[in-house]
């Protein structure tokens, strides 16, 4: 049986609205789901909302709200920005889901009867808004060491999952498999935290305190801790305990993507807990950065967050999936201003990719009628090999910057063409037809490629380039052979259509 390609975002917090953090994670998703899917492979990508804890609490009781009826009403939210945003995904699961909550039960009763989880009295201090006890040694200045507040002194029971049995096991197995977390420089931060004594983790919370969330199985008094419950989503939604021959054919995952913030609870608590499981590692857990505004990090709390729906609704959705993929690679934070949006959506789409399909499709209207010329000789330009290759290798090294800048290069290659080669002076000379008709059937040859490509990064955009240029089946193109051949074919009809990136009015810009 051949594995299915498995990817995940972390799932969502439902809190507050979705915003644009959110929707970077899962436009870089869902840009490997669809490479993958351009290169023939099945794939599974899987989504969804994390809906328990005490900020869920706390927000559904601030709108007078029960907790399910709240996270009810946000989830079809972020199911219509992914909508919005043109995001495949091929599961959404939700942490309220009945499947969910009755196998993160039953791996619950599993490690305590196993001997992973124990049952004892803690006296620490606790961060709210993270949701995470922490030691004296621990805080930084007297606050939480990763968000800055104040935190609060609880003595309380609680269950116990022996993290620190487990923690030169995985110190081993960081450095015996060097590419399981990324960037480099974060495998590194993950190696510098386990060189302190690993605590053993708090995996409840008591219903005093905290009622909505999974029943701890074995105690009425206790649900799960959030963390605990929303890890597992990533083997629960995959089948675990309830479809083995599903399962098998996804696990491991052979991505997980996440934001920097949440790092440590995907490469330390994440493969301790499969560890006790006997479930076998995910191949990769790659962390990207932090969209920042003015230099501060966005964020609910701070209240500096974009909308991506409304930037959707003023550009368009392939707009905004192409800068927050060129702007930044991944793994390092960007700097989002609408200034520089606007930049981008002149200089990169209106101006080279735009303008590379109007002046191709316009010449070939007014000098052969709108129907595709024949050429002499196919590439005169670029390699489509070349092309493919360069491009696969960027985006199976989860480096998408890469890979649209090896587009961009032959779009500003075919615009260089146009000027070495003035279609417009050979027009007027009837000796010039056949070499007039070689560069026309190259320009639209070469939008086609590019158009085959774009598929995994601007859908969109792709559809309509590929629907105008009346390429036959280009869901079928899955190996850099049938990639190499002319895509376009001689005296079809084409739809010049209109402007792909209209120009911005002044208001907009």
């Amino acid at each position: 049986m051949t594995k299915t390609y498995y990817l995940t975002t972390p799932i969502y917090y439902v809190n507050g609205k979705p915003h644009i953090g959110h929707a970077y994670t899962s436009i870089l998703c869902d840009t490997f789901a669809r490479f993958h899917r351009l290169l023939g492979e099945s794939v599974f990508y899987i989504t969804g909302t994390d809906e328990h804890g005490i900020k869920v609490q706390k927000a559904a009781l601030e709108q007078g709200k029960e907790p399910k009826a709240f996270v009810d009403a946000i989830v079809p939210e972020f199911k219509e920005l992914w909508r919005v945003l043109g995001i495949h995904y091929d599961h959404f699961i939700r942490t309220t889901d009945d499947y969910h909550k009755t196998t993160v039960q039953k791996v619950l009763s599993d490690l305590e009867k196993k001997g992973d989880i124990y049952k004892a009295s803690y006296k620490g201090w606790y961060c709210t808004p993270c949701e995470s006890f922490w030691t004296e040694l621990q805080l930084k200045d007297g606050k939480c060491p990763d968000c800055n507040r104040g935190v609060d002194q609880l003595e309380e029971e609680n269950y116990f999952f022996k993290m620190s049995t487990y923690q030169q096991w995985l110190i081993d197995y960081i450095q015996r498999h060097p590419d399981f977390i990324q960037p480099e420089y974060r495998k590194n931060e993950v190696l510098g935290f386990l060189r302190e004594p690993l605590e053993d983790l708090c995996i409840t919370r008591p219903k005093t305190r905290l009622t909505w969330g999974i029943e701890y199985p074995g105690s009425k008094d206790h649900v799960v801790y959030v963390w605990f419950d929303a890890l597992l989503n990533y083997v629960t939604g995959a089948g675990y305990l309830t479809d083995d021959k599903k399962f098998k054919s996804l696990w491991p995952a052979d991505l997980h993507l996440v934001g920097k913030d949440i790092l440590r609870q995907h490469a330390v608590f994440w493969p301790i807990m499969l560890k006790a499981m006997g479930v076998e590692m995910p191949k990769l857990v790659f962390a990207h950065g932090w969209w920042k505004m003015g230099g501060a990090k966005m964020s609910k709390s701070v209240g500096n967050v974009v909308d991506p729906i409304a930037l959707v609704q003023k550009y368009g959705s392939d707009v905004l999936r192409y800068f927050l993929l060129n702007e930044v690679t991944l793994g390092l934070d960007g700097t989002y201003s609408e200034d520089l949006l606007v930049e981008r959506y002149s200089s990169d789409l209106a101006n080279s990719l735009g303008n590379l399909w109007h002046r191709t499709a316009s010449m070939i209207e007014k000098y052969f009628e709108g129907k595709i010329p024949e050429g002499v000789r196919a590439h005169r330009f670029y390699n489509p090999i070349e092309l493919w290759e360069n491009v696969s290798k960027a985006v199976m090294a989860h480096d998408p910057r890469e890979a649209l800048g090896k587009i961009w290069e032959v779009i500003s290659r075919a615009n260089q063409f146009v000027e070495e080669t003035k279609p417009w002076a050979l027009a007027k000379d009837s000796s010039k037809k056949e070499e007039l008709a070689d560069v026309l059937f190259n320009l639209a040859d070469s939008v086609a490629h590019v158009a085959i490509l774009l598929q995994a990064f601007m859908p969109g955009t792709a559809g309509r380039i590929l629907g105008r240029l009346k390429i036959d089946s280009p869901e079928k193109i899955h190996t850099d052979s049938e990639f190499s051949k002319p895509l376009v074919t001689v005296g079809v009809t084409i739809e010049k259509g209109e402007p792909l990136f209209p120009r911005l009015d002044e208001k907009t810009s």
